[in-house]
């Protein structure tokens, strides 16, 4: 039996594969991604999953390593920029492309959950990342 046959199971795969990530199984996730890129490699959704996956564990360099292949083959993928823009905003030294990277991204987009993510992203990072001390200084002494 060739792969072929289970070419309809590709967006279940995916969709399995992300929500193991969010129950922090990374190695159904892991497997989830692997399988459905042996179904369709070179597409993006198995890369833009481990690239979730990454930033789920603030695997931070990781993701956005990831994230920047995805929208080097995909310019326009809202969710791999949302994802970037997220990245480096939780990154001190790259907050401020971080937030540049969102609000572009939340001008842009139409979905009203990418909104959603961009404009909470967006409000962390200048409530949390961007106020001194970030969380790299630590304590300030008094």
């Amino acid at each position: 039996m060739s792969l072929e046959s289970y070419q309809e199971h590709f967006s279940t795969l995916i969709e399995a594969g992300f929500i193991a990530v969010n129950q922090s199984d990374e190695d159904s996730a892991v497997k989830l991604f692997k399988a459905a890129e042996a179904l369709k490699p070179g597409h993006f959704l198995p890369h833009l999953g481990r690239g979730y996956l990454h930033l789920c564990k603030l695997e931070l360099k990781q993701a956005s390593k990831i994230f920047t292949e995805v929208l080097g083959k995909e310019p326009n993928n809202e969710i791999a920029k949302a994802f970037l823009g997220l990245c480096m905003g939780l990154n001190p030294s790259e907050a401020d492309q971080g937030t540049k990277i969102l609000k572009e991204t939340d001008k842009a987009t139409k979905d009203p959950l990418l909104k959603d993510l961009t404009s909470s992203a967006i409000a962390f990072v200048e409530k949390f990342v961007k106020k001194s001390p970030t969380p790299a200084q630590g304590p300030q002494k008094k």
